[in-house]
C-alpha cells in the first residue's frame, strides 16, 4: 500500500510500485550480507503479524523487541504494527534492572529479542528469539500469508519508546500511528524522488533516530544498508562498498569517523549526496570537517525529540538552510520560543506543537503535565534561536544552563569555542558549585589524534575567545568522552566525576 493511502504505521511498502526493488542490505554478516527485497520484507511482517494472532496475542498488547541492528528487527517492528499490538523497542545497552522496571511499566505480554539478550533475561514472560532454529525461534513464529492489516482509530498506540534514562528511571512515550504517519509523509511527500538511494543506518534502530529513517526509506522505495551496530571503521567502509548515497548519524559517530584523518583519507566517499545528523549538537569544527569531505553533498542537520517526533525543522524547496542551523519550520508544525519570563522571542525554550506529539508519558502524569500545556504545546526543554531570516539554531538545554555569577551559561556555547581549538578533538562542558559564583564551568577534553594540550592551554584559549566568565576553571584532558545512548556524550556522568574531583577544590578566578 502507498504510504498516502496507509493508516497503519507498519503498512509502509508500495508493493505494486516497489516490490522487486532492492529494500534492505543487511550487514550482520560482514562477509556476506543478506538482501530483501520490498516484497519480501512486506510479506515477512504480514507473517510475524499472523503468526502472532494465532498465538493469541490481541490488539493493544505490547511486545518489547530487544536486539542489535538485524533485519528482523524491522520485520517484527512492522509485524507487530500491523496485528494492532504495540511494539516497545527499547535499547540492549540498558541496565538489566532497566529492563525489567520497563517490562512491569509497560505490562509486556512478550519478548521478541536475539541470544545474547535471551540469555541474559530470567523472567517468566514468553520469549521469541531471532537466533533460534526451534519452535521458541523466530521463524517459527512466522505464518506466510496474506493479512487484513488492523485500521486504528487517530488515538491508537502504535510504540512505546523509552527515554535514555540519565537522569533517573527512563519514561515511556507512547506515539501513535496517525501522528508517525502524518511525519513520514511530510518527509516523503516534500522533494524527492528518493527511490535511487541507499541510505546508511548504523545508528540503533530502538531509538527514533535510526527507527524513522528507514520507515522513510521504506516509504521512499529506496533501499536501507544496514550495520548491526556503529564502528567507525564499519560504517566508513560501506559507503564505498555498497555505494551509499544518504549517510545518517549522530554527529558524534562522523566525529569518531574523522578523528583519525587516515580513515577519511582512504575511504572513497565520491557517491554520498546526502548526509544527514540528528539527535545530538552539531560543532562548527565537526560541520567544517564535514563540507570538506563532502563538498558536493546536501548537509543536512536535523531536530526532532522523541516526544514530538522528527519534524518541526526543515529545508526549503530549493533553499539548504545556513550553516549550522536545523532549517525553518515546517509546515503544518507550530513551533513558538518562550523565554525565562514566559514570553515568546527570538530566543528562547521551543514549544512544538503538531500531530506526532505524544498523548503524554506512559504511567507518569505528573510528568506530563510538566511538559505537555492544555492545548496541546510540547515544551522541549530545548533552547533555540531563530535568526532574521527565520532560521533556527540550537543554543542548548534548558536543564544544562547554569549561572555564574550573574550570567547565563549554555555548556554547548562554550564547548563551540573550545572546539575551535586546533588540538582539541571533543569537548563537554559541566558545571560544578561555588560558594560565591553559584555555579562554575569545568571541561573534559579530548586531543587531536597524534596532538597533546596542557590544561592551561585549554583555560587561555577560552580567556582569549569567549567572555571571561565561561572560560573553564578546572581542564581534564581524556582520551575519550564516555558515551550514553546513542552516540550522545554522558554529561550526566562527567557532571558526577566532575563534582568528585574538583568541588571545593581551589580555581583560578578570571572575570
Amino acid at each position: 500500500m502507498a504510504i498516502v493511502n496507509s493508516v497503519n504505521l507498519g503498512d509502509v511498502f508500495d508493493v505494486e510500485a516497489a516490490g522487486d526493488r532492492l529494500a534492505l542490505i543487511d550487514c550482520r554478516d560482514w562477509d556476506t550480507p543478506r538482501e530483501y527485497t520490498h516484497r519480501e520484507l512486506d510479506d515477512a511482517a504480514n507473517a510475524c503479524a499472523r503468526g502472532l494472532l494465532a498465538r493469541g496475542y490481541q490488539p493493544g498488547e505490547r511486545i518489547m523487541v530487544l536486539s542489535a541492528n538485524r533485519a528482523e528487527f524491522y520485520i517484527a517492528y512492522m509485524g507487530i504494527l500491523r496485528a494492532g499490538m504495540i511494539a516497545v523497542p527499547i535499547s540492549y545497552k540498558f541496565p538489566t534492572e532497566t529492563i525489567f522496571f520497563i517490562l512491569t511499566d509497560a505490562d509486556i505480554r512478550l519478548i521478541i529479542c536475539d541470544d545474547v539478550q535471551r540469555q541474559r533475561l530470567q523472567t517468566d514472560l514468553p520469549m521469541v528469539c531471532f537466533d533460534d532454529d526451534g519452535e521458541a525461534g523466530f521463524q517459527a513464529l512466522l505464518d506466510p500469508g496474506s493479512f487484513e492489516i488492523f485500521r486504528p482509530s487517530d488515538a491508537d498506540v502504535a510504540m512505546v519508546l523509552y527515554t535514555s534514562g540519565s537522569t533517573g528511571r527512563p519514561k515511556g512515550v507512547p506515539l501513535t500511528h496517525f501522528g508517525h504517519l502524518w511525519a513520514l509523509r511530510m518527509r516523503t511527500e516534500k522533494g524527492g524522488p528518493y527511490d535511487h538511494h541507499r541510505v546508511l543506518i548504523a545508528a540503533p534502530l530502538y531509538h527514533m533516530n535510526a527507527l524513522c529513517v528507514g520507515l522513510f526509506t521504506f516509504a521512499a522505495k529506496a533501499t536501507v544498508v544496514l550495520l548491526p551496530e556503529f564502528t567507525p571503521e564499519t560504517y566508513m567502509a560501506a559507503i564505498p562498498r555498497f555505494q551509499s548515497t544518504w549517510i545518517t548519524s549522530v554527529p558524534t559517530m562522523l566525529a569518531m569517523c574523522f578523528a583519525d584523518p587516515k580513515l577519511a583519507a582512504k575511504t572513497d566517499l565520491s557517491s554520498v549526496s546526502i548526509v544527514r545528523m540528528g539527535s545530538a549538537p552539531v560543532s562548527p569544527k565537526l560541520w567544517e570537517r564535514v563540507t570538506g569531505a563532502f563538498p558536493d553533498a546536501n548537509i543536512v542537520i536535523g531536530y526532532g525529540t522523541t516526544e514530538s517526533g522528527p519534524v518541526a525543522y526543515g529545508p526549503r524547496l530549493g533553499e539548504a538552510p545556513p550553516p549550522l542551523s536545523v532549517g525553518w519550520k515546517i509546515e503544518g508544525a507550530d513551533t513558538k520560543l518562550i523565554d525565562a519570563e514566559g514570553l515568546e522571542a527570538d530566543e528562547g525554550e521551543l514549544w512544538h506543537r503538531c500531530p506526532s506529539n505524544m498523548p503524554g508519558y506512559l504511567n507518569l502524569p505528573q510528568k506530563t503535565a510538566e511538559v505537555l500545556t492544555e492545548d496541546g504545546w510540547y515544551k522541549t526543554g530545548d533552547v533555540f534561536r531563530c535568526d532574521e531570516g527565520g532560521a533556527y539554531y540550537f543554543v542548548g538545554r534548558v536543564d544544562d544552563m547554569f549561572n555564574c555569577g550573574g550570567e547565563n551559561i549554555y555548556p554547548g556555547e562554550v564547548e563551540k569555542v573550545l572546539l575551535a581549538h586546533p588540538d582539541i578533538e571533543d569537548a563537554c562542558v559541566v558545571p560544578i558549585a561555588d560558594e560565591i559564583k553559584g555555579f562554575k564551568p569545568v571541561a573534559f577534553v579530548v586531543p587531536r589524534a597524534g596532538t597533546t594540550i596542557e590544561a592551561d592551554a585549554v583555560k587561555q584559549h577560552a580567556l582569549d575567545n569567549a567572555p571571561a566568565f565561561q572560560h573553564p576553571r578546572q581542564v581534564e584532558v581524556m582520551d575519550a568522552l564516555p558515551l550514553a545512548g546513542p552516540g550522545k556524550v554522558d554529561r550526566n556522568g562527567l557532571a558526577a566525576r566532575a563534582r568528585e574531583k574538583w568541588q571545593g577544590a581551589p580555581q583560578t578566578e578570571t572575570g
